[in-house]
């Protein structure tokens, strides 16, 4: 991806949402507080059928953010994946981030994250819920990840970490 022209990027931030009430306000709020500057931010929300109560919460906070977050409802569960395609084709952001509801990803890294994309190092970056010490990711699923990890690496020479 070339340096980031002179007019503002978009970053559209996707929250595929399934019964998260008891999260997702939180994690709203922290990504309206992350601080990117050389972006303008879209949030939208996709609720993909919840049967709790995130489909009031995710509508009360669109009108409490207007302009900001959209949201849009599911009437069955579709899917994780479904509700990320539908926040794509959403999506105006000429810079895509999907963030998960249940705080398992910080907002707070999204600088981090974004930083090789803006300085034109990189035209993607995935971020990882492995790289830092958690007790919140179970040993047998750093293994699987690291073995996955290293197998892919193997087969297409990649650079993954």
């Amino acid at each position: 991806m070339p340096a980031p022209s002179s007019t503002q990027d978009r970053l559209s931030i996707i929250i595929p949402i399934y019964n998260e009430a008891a999260t997702v306000a939180d994690v709203v709020q922290r990504v309206l507080r992350v601080d990117l500057p050389a972006l303008e931010k879209e949030i939208i929300l996709v609720d993909d059928g919840s049967r709790d109560k995130s489909g009031a919460i995710i509508d009360e906070l669109q009108s409490q953010h207007a302009g900001e977050i959209r949201a849009y409802h599911s009437l069955i569960n579709l899917g994780k994946g479904a509700a990320i395609r539908l926040g794509l084709f959403l999506a105006t952001g000429n810079i895509i981030l999907i963030q998960d509801a249940d705080l398992e990803l910080s907002p707070e890294e999204y600088p981090l994250l974004l930083s090789p994309i803006l300085s034109g190092q990189s035209s993607v970056v995935y971020g990882s819920r492995f790289l830092k010490a958690s007790n919140r990711v179970p040993w047998r699923s750093r293994l699987a990840n690291a073995f996955l990890t290293g197998l892919t690496n193997l087969l297409f020479g990649g650079p993954l970490d």
